[in-house]
């Protein structure tokens, strides 16, 4: 999401604060943060992550239209020391062109067991399938629902579960201000299911299933002067059904920048999430990618 510029003047001054926050609690299974650096001048506002089984390859998305895949360096104990990444590439539209600028503001990404990828996008809100991220694309079909959603609140989480079902939802739906509803796509429509309860002024911002078959979500709180709070909870799904919410960890206002992307994978036994934030393009503020290990 692109923040409009009295916030971003507000985060500005709030950035300062950072330094003084508390390092997260070792109880919460924090692992380390690194901060990516390029010369590439499409690099930034990442937006989405999806994370290899191996922990060390991943494809990253920008907001806007453009998507890499890299390497990650790691040590002994598996915390990231380094990253080699390809040039920012922009997504192609149905045909062979890149996707206008109005049309380009990709949020999330799920890629199958096929190495199919899908992404949504906000503004012309939609998901497109990549049969490769470098090729053309083919719309899924867009609902009536997706139609009214608000243009930079729209489809910000996607995830792909096992067996191939796609899930998104939006950040902030002005008509539903109780819980956010979940779409799934599968055997060919588009339904939805159930909806999650919203809880304080958290918004979603990434979606991924882990290892575990739990749908995982990743939800941001802008908190003005004191910068970003993240949250991640954690969701059982059976059938058309979901369970209640399991809050695995919560960051301190200014803790970490804008975490906007996330994925879930198992390392040694343990599930691992890896997290990067959205520059949103600005001088002041980092890519950084940020890893924790949770329980279970």
């Amino acid at each position: 999401m692109r923040l409009r510029s009295v916030c971003t003047l507000i985060l500005a001054c709030g950035l300062a604060l950072e330094s003084s926050a508390a390092p997260q609690q070792a109880a919460m299974g924090y692992l380390g943060s690194y901060i990516w650096r390029s010369e590439d001048p499409r690099m930034g506002g990442m937006s989405a992550i999806e994370v290899a089984p191996n922990g060390r390859d991943f494809t990253a998305l920008s907001d806007r239209g453009g998507w890499t895949r890299g390497s990650f360096k790691r040590d002994a104990q598996g915390r990231i020391t380094g990253l080699s990444a390809e040039k920012v590439r922009r997504l192609k539209g149905l045909e062979n062109a890149p996707l206008k600028a109005n049309r380009s503001d990709s949020e999330g990404l799920a890629i199958a067991a096929d190495g199919t990828a899908f992404v949504s996008f906000e503004g012309a809100a939609r998901v497109l399938r990549y049969d490769d991220l470098g090729g053309s694309a083919t719309n899924l079909p867009t609902p009536a629902a997706f139609r009214a959603l608000p243009r930079n609140s729209a489809l910000e989480a996607l995830a792909i579960d096992r067996n191939g079902a796609l899930y998104t939802l939006p950040e902030d739906p002005p008509d539903a201000p109780r819980a956010i509803p979940v779409y799934r796509f599968k055997a060919g429509q588009w339904t939805q299911p159930f909806a999650i309860p919203r809880e304080g002024t958290f918004l979603p911002v990434a979606a991924d299933f882990g290892p575990d078959g739990k749908l995982y979500l990743l939800e941001r709180q802008f908190r003005g002067i004191l910068g970003f709070a993240s949250r991640v909870r954690r969701f059982a799904l059976r059938g058309n059904d979901i369970g209640p919410g399991e809050t695995l960890l919560q960051t301190r206002p200014g803790e970490h920048d804008n975490l906007e992307g996330m994925a879930v994978w198992r390392d040694q036994g343990s599930i691992r999430l890896t997290l990067i934030a959205d520059d949103n393009f600005n001088f002041f503020q980092t890519t950084e990618i940020v890893e924790f290990r949770i329980p279970d």
